[in-house]
């Protein structure tokens, strides 16, 4: 067990994109950096107050690079430190260095950002220089204790927050696993209606082909269009499904079903309101548009407090069809439902289908989701076959 426990360790791999420098390491910098050179005027043995500033400066450039390359931060940090208290120990009887505090920050960035063989090797480094700087500086058992302690707990806290982000990541890979399946169930519903029409359509042509071949180069037209049409819905909403299930032969929903949350019993009441052109909407779109209201209700009902009525309002003009959920909930400052990932996963939709999605607090209290979806998905023309020249 402990074997085995080890071996995931080891062969853990780095956390993916690790955040790029930024102002507030400059900042620690010139503080780290400060405070050293403070710290080393005030030294009482001036003999090696040179290698004091120096090892102080190694320690304070060390944390710019502390999550790029963190078991080399380490390394360098506490290997200067390393040498440094041996000197103390061999040649020298000088005191340690109050600046050793700024490496309290390296242990959790080796654990936070290395992979498992840097975390294994920057612990034993770090071990290795307590055991060397308490002989140098003798110290009652307590004080070894609290030392040890102090490192350790920086590891144990960037141990606990790289938990935290990679389970987050993992919940949000499964919520966009769980919405790509609803494409492919929708996928077979939207596309499987074009391609019926298409066969039908290709059944009547070959009737009328021999009989009536002006009307059977009206059919081929209608099959083009229609084609078009599946094509654009299939690029829309594929991406990267990657569900080698069989699909749910269930039917797809509708913007005329909106209004099933109207009669849903409970709290709070939903209100509908329709207007504008709502014919010949693309059945992906009618499908987002669906799925993003009943995300939107079923986060009121779970979240809001104190609503009593939640408004949808649909409007379709000739390019666009626009969403609108609100609740009359207590005023919030945040996201009510921060762990959620239904709203997460449908931003993936709506960027397929060349949308819009918008969430936050209403100007009034509560809380507004709003969305925009093109009537007609932007798609890359067919190729079409070069003209003969006459």
């Amino acid at each position: 067990m402990i074997g085995h426990s080890f071996r995931a360790l080891w062969d853990e791999p780095r956390p993916s994109r690790p955040p790029a420098r930024v102002w507030r390491d400059w900042v620690l910098l010139g503080v780290v950096v400060a405070g050293s050179v403070v710290e080393v005027l005030l030294r009482e043995d001036r003999l090696w107050l040179r290698l004091a500033a120096i090892v102080s400066v190694v320690i304070a450039l060390t944390l710019l690079w502390r999550r790029t390359r963190p078991l080399v931060s380490v390394a360098v940090a506490f290997g200067t430190l390393l040498a440094f208290d041996v000197a103390r120990i061999v040649v020298i009887d000088g005191t340690g260095l109050a600046s050793i505090a700024a490496a309290l920050v390296l242990p959790y960035a080796l654990v936070r950002w290395g992979s498992g063989r840097e975390v294994v090797g920057g612990l034993v480094i770090i071990l290795v220089w307590l055991g060397v700087t308490h002989v140098a500086d003798p110290t009652t058992a307590a004080e070894v204790v609290a030392g040890y302690a102090f490192f350790l707990c920086s590891a144990a806290l960037g141990a606990a927050i790289r938990f935290h982000a990679t389970s987050r990541l993992r919940e949000i890979e499964q919520a966009e696993l769980r919405q790509r399946q609803e494409l492919a169930r929708d996928l077979h519903d939207v596309v499987g209606h074009h391609v019926s029409g298409i066969a039908i359509q290709a059944q009547a042509g070959q009737a009328l082909a021999t009989t009536q071949p002006d009307r059977a180069l009206g059919v081929l037209a209608t099959i083009e269009d229609a084609a078009t049409q599946a094509l654009a819905e299939m690029r829309a909403m594929v991406g990267v499904l990657r569900d080698d299930g069989e699909p749910e032969l269930t039917p797809r929903p509708r913007l005329a079903d909106l209004e099933r949350f109207t009669h849903t019993p409970g709290t709070p009441r939903v209100d509908l309101h329709r207007s504008g052109t709502l014919g010949d909407v693309p059945p992906a779109v009618e499908v987002a548009l669906y799925r993003i209201a009943q995300e939107a209700v079923t986060n009121t009902r779970r979240h809001a407090r104190n609503a009593r009525l939640v408004t949808i309002e649909v409007d379709g003009d000739a390019e666009r069809v626009h969403l609108s959920v609100r609740d009359d909930g207590d005023r919030v400052a945040s996201n009510r439902s921060p762990s959620g990932f239904g709203l997460v996963s449908m931003r993936e939709r709506i960027a397929l289908l060349g949308g819009t999605l918008a969430t936050g607090p209403g100007i009034d209290g509560g809380w507004v989701v709003e969305a925009a979806l093109p009537r007609r998905t932007p798609v890359p023309t067919p190729p079409r076959s070069p003209q003969r020249s006459v």
